[in-house]
């Protein structure tokens, strides 16, 4: 399966209500959405037809994310909620927006698709399904910093053992589409800030010269699952059920984690 078909059918399953997209190019993947969206990218051609209500932003992800408010144009966007309380002000009190379907596929080096993650997490929850693409490069060349083959996939693919080893709490699938896979995330928490308070420690570590020390498990995509296989999983109705009835991360998280090894996940 190809990654646009993955991401088509991911729609469907998901039954998201909104989504966002870090790295527009010429619009393929936007084309899929049917739902309020925003896309970011500094230097997008889109030349299909959009069937969406979509923001597109001409920016970097760092910028965009730095605005006040960024995710005001999706349904439901930030705004003061009335307190009823006599004499409380209304200040300070705000309806949180949040992501349901997330695509990461921008600058493809280690670093920028980390802080990508970093910024989404913030806006998305336990129930929301973040995707990463071209995390199972085909060989080391295709994975280097320095562009160098027609097909690049950058040292992005660094992101799976990171979240691995910091953020054991995620639950991270690896999805065997081609051309070069992708990584589906859940169980994300807006209020974690652990790569953010490791990021120097990491960025020391991980954002190294070519040539880039790509696991072997990684060129052989040992650990991805087939996308028909994820696709078919029965927690997707639950999933969307839970999030549209606002089921808190105490109630909902653990019974999709119990689902997700069903499908092969061992976290």
């Amino acid at each position: 399966m190809k990654r646009h078909e993955f991401l088509r059918e991911l729609h469907k399953v998901s039954a998201n209500r909104n989504y966002l997209e870090i790295g527009v190019n010429d619009g393929r993947s936007l084309t899929l959405s049917r739902v309020p969206s925003i896309a970011i990218d500094p230097a997008f051609k889109v030349v299909s037809e959009l069937k969406c209500d979509v923001h597109l932003v001409k920016a970097t992800s760092d910028d965009f994310f730095a605005r006040d408010n960024p995710l005001q144009h999706l349904k439901g966007g930030r705004h003061p909620l009335r307190n009823l309380r006599r004499g409380r002000s209304p200040i300070g009190y705000w309806r949180r927006t949040t992501l349901d379907l997330s695509f990461i596929d921008g600058m493809h080096l280690f670093e920028f698709a980390l802080r990508d993650f970093m910024n989404v997490e913030k806006y998305s929850d336990w129930s929301s399904v973040i995707v990463l693409d071209d995390m199972l490069p085909r060989s080391v060349d295709e994975a280097a910093r320095d562009r160098h083959t027609n097909a690049w996939t950058g040292d992005v693919f660094k992101i799976t053992e990171v979240l691995a080893r910091y953020r054991p709490d995620l639950v991270t699938v690896q999805v065997d589409t081609a051309p070069t896979g992708q990584l589906v995330v859940f169980g994300a928490d807006p209020k974690n800030t652990v790569l953010h308070d490791k990021y120097d420690e990491i960025m020391a570590e991980y954002k190294v010269p070519d040539p880039q020390k790509v696991p072997e498990a990684i060129l052989e995509r040992a650990g991805a699952v087939r996308p028909e296989a994820l696709l078919e999983a029965g927690f997707w109705r639950p999933l969307a059920q839970a999030r549209n009835r606002g089921l808190p991360r105490s109630v909902g998280w653990e019974p999709l984690r119990k689902a997700l090894e069903q499908v092969g996940v061992s976290r």
